[in-house]
């Protein structure tokens, strides 16, 4: 099993996560998303995702991208240490959270949409560290009231095992942090953040323990 990975990528990082939980070993794959104008824009990786985005999950030949269809994918045929509850309103729940993260905040933090605010737009980077963080803070307070206002938040986002949820939550943390977002006014978020980072499969998606950090 092959994971093509950048070390700061949020969307790789939260299947590193999800592979750690699981215990499911895997070859990393580096793709700079910056060296010669972003490797991920070559015909080679290309050839292996179309999107040109990362992550993307190669295993028996096939390849899927998407993180959360890759861990999706890992749910399905690996199911120890699950990432689902099992009862479907919990489940929904948690992809709830997740969707929050994954298809309503980072997007529009993602790397091709600021290239091309300071690219095409030509904003300057005062401009575009303000749109990050705008949404980032968005993002942070939907979450952080759609955790605290519900009994079935435990010491992870849902309940006391770590979940889908937890795989997205932590690395949308780590960008906000990277951009300067104050965490503060997120208390609960926070809790979560620091009882998943007493967990080895967190420390070590972290991307300061990748191979290819900088």
């Amino acid at each position: 099993m092959k994971l093509y990975t950048y070390f700061r990528s949020s969307a790789a990082y939260r299947v590193r996560i999800a592979l750690n939980l699981k215990g499911i070993a895997y070859d990393a794959v580096p793709v700079h998303l910056l060296r010669n104008g972003g490797e991920q824009l070559s015909d080679a990786y290309r050839a292996i995702n179309p999107a040109a985005l990362l992550p993307a999950l190669e295993d028996d030949g096939e390849v899927i991208g998407q993180s959360l269809a890759i861990i999706e994918y890992l749910e399905e045929t690996q199911p120890q240490a699950p990432l689902l509850p099992a009862d479907p309103m919990s489940r929904a729940r948690v992809r709830a959270l997740a969707l929050t993260v994954a298809a309503d905040t980072h997007p529009l933090g993602n790397l091709r949409v600021l290239k091309y605010l300071t690219g095409q737009l030509g904003l300057t980077e005062e401009v575009k560290l303000a749109w990050q963080q705008h949404w980032l803070r968005t993002g942070l307070t939907a979450l952080e009231q759609l955790l605290a206002n519900d009994p079935r938040t435990g010491r992870y986002s849902h309940g006391d095992t770590p979940t889908l949820a937890d795989c997205c939550l932590i690395p949308q943390v780590f960008g906000a942090q990277r951009f300067g977002v104050d965490m503060s006014s997120y208390p609960t978020i926070m809790r979560i953040h620091a009882a998943c980072a007493e967990l080895p499969a967190f420390q070590q998606a972290h991307p300061s323990q990748q191979p290819d950090a900088e």
